[in-house]
């Protein structure tokens, strides 16, 4: 078991990532030694991972960050970085190496403050690692003053300082970063390659195995949670009965209140017992554990972490709703095919009687219509139109077709 294995359907950017790796053993090894670095190396300190959701950038970037620590004796023998058993590799795997830190943010946006924490620690020499590597999982929420912040760390980086970002596209990044990094870009992995990691990894039934990655259409994490989440499958089910439902202006409104109201839901549930935690803890911290009255000067943090705990939910329900949103986009994509004569590769074969209704009743022309309808709703929630008045907006043009 070498990092790769987790990195599915992505042979180049492994092959890419895996030579890297060798040529920064090499400069360490050198460095070490007080010899002159080999020129041509393929190591730079700023990587930038870009591909569509579920192709696997933040996977790629934990397993290249294992392959610059690995401390393998093969590697002397002519190994290559990786090899997935050593402390090294395991504890960037797992997230407990004290030289790996990743990023991640619950949060609507990554701001100014969290990013100069961030560029403070990237400029001290790795503790016990072979490189202090800085993994962004979410490069394209900065906030344009953060992006600011990071820029200088990127430009002038410590000597054993790797950056590791990653986004959806190279637009979602600030062209002064994007220009200061060595650019990757993922596929979509394949469906069939999808469905064998999660039999072989997962231990999934094949057959459940295989529906998920096609209804997911090669999206890892969600055909994992598909496959192991039975109300992740009866959100799923609801969401493609919406096209049904909205013959009529009632069915429309109903509909989407119900889409808010489950996309609520759910915000709460993933917020409930670790916005608890997070209080009990803050008060325990502040002297007033078990009830007990907080001390003076302490509202302004407990106000603070409030506002954190109210944005969070807000990003819960939104990718919530987005996710719904994909997979009514993935429905009407099966509704062209049909209108076309194509059967190959549906996506949504569990639903074929909902698709061939549709198809029936529609026309090419009126299915993309609808298509962009859900893009111009994606579009609203991120410009933080209300989420009710943006949905319904897209039921009346799915009604209207």
């Amino acid at each position: 078991m070498s990092v790769w294995d987790d990195l599915v359907g992505q042979d180049r950017v492994q092959e890419q990532l895996s030579a890297a790796a060798r040529d920064a053993d090499v400069l360490v090894t050198a460095d070490a030694a007080g010899e002159p670095v080999p020129p041509g190396s393929k190591m730079t300190h700023a990587w930038l991972f870009t591909g569509p959701p579920g192709s696997g950038r933040s996977t790629a970037a934990r397993a290249f960050a294992a392959a610059l620590q690995c401390t393998s004796p093969d590697r002397a023998l002519g190994g290559a970085p990786g090899c997935g058993f050593c402390d090294g590799c395991h504890t960037s795997l797992i997230g407990t190496h004290a030289d790996v830190d990743v990023i991640r943010t619950d949060l609507l946006s990554i701001g100014v403050k969290e990013t100069r924490e961030l560029v403070r620690r990237a400029q001290l020499s790795p503790a016990v690692g072979r490189w202090q590597v800085i993994v962004m999982e979410d490069a394209d929420r900065l906030t344009e003053g953060a992006g600011n912040v990071l820029l200088k760390a990127v430009e002038e980086p410590a000597p054993r300082t790797v950056w590791l970002l990653c986004a959806p596209s190279l637009e979602d990044v600030l062209p002064t970063i994007r220009s200061r990094c060595r650019h990757l870009t993922l596929r979509t992995p394949p469906v069939d390659a999808v469905a064998d990691v999660l039999v072989r990894r997962d231990g999934i039934d094949p057959e459940r195995a295989a529906a998920a990655a096609r209804a997911t259409q090669g999206h890892i994490g969600r055909a994992r949670r598909l496959a192991t989440d039975e109300r992740a499958r009866a959100r799923r089910a609801a969401v493609l009965k919406l096209p049904l439902r909205v013959e009529d202006i009632g069915g429309c409104l109903k509909a989407a209140q119900e889409l808010i109201d489950t996309a609520t839901e759910d915000a709460k549930q993933a917020s409930e017992e670790v916005d608890a935690k997070e209080t009990e803890d803050m008060k325990a911290a502040l002297g007033a554990a078990g009830g007990g009255r907080m001390p003076r000067g302490t509202a302004g943090v407990m106000k603070e972490l409030e506002d954190k705990q109210k944005r969070r939910k807000t990003r819960t329900q939104r990718d919530s709703l987005d996710l719904a949103l994909t997979e009514l986009t993935g429905f009407y994509r099966d509704v062209l095919a049909l209108q076309f004569g194509s059967r190959i590769a549906i996506a949504n074969a569990d639903a074929e009687d909902a698709l061939d209704r549709v198809a029936r009743a529609s026309t090419p022309e009126r299915t993309l219509r609808r298509i962009e309808a859900v893009s111009a709703c994606r579009r609203a929630l991120d410009r933080n139109v209300a989420p009710l008045l943006a949905v319904e907006a897209m039921t009346m043009a799915l009604r209207a077709g």
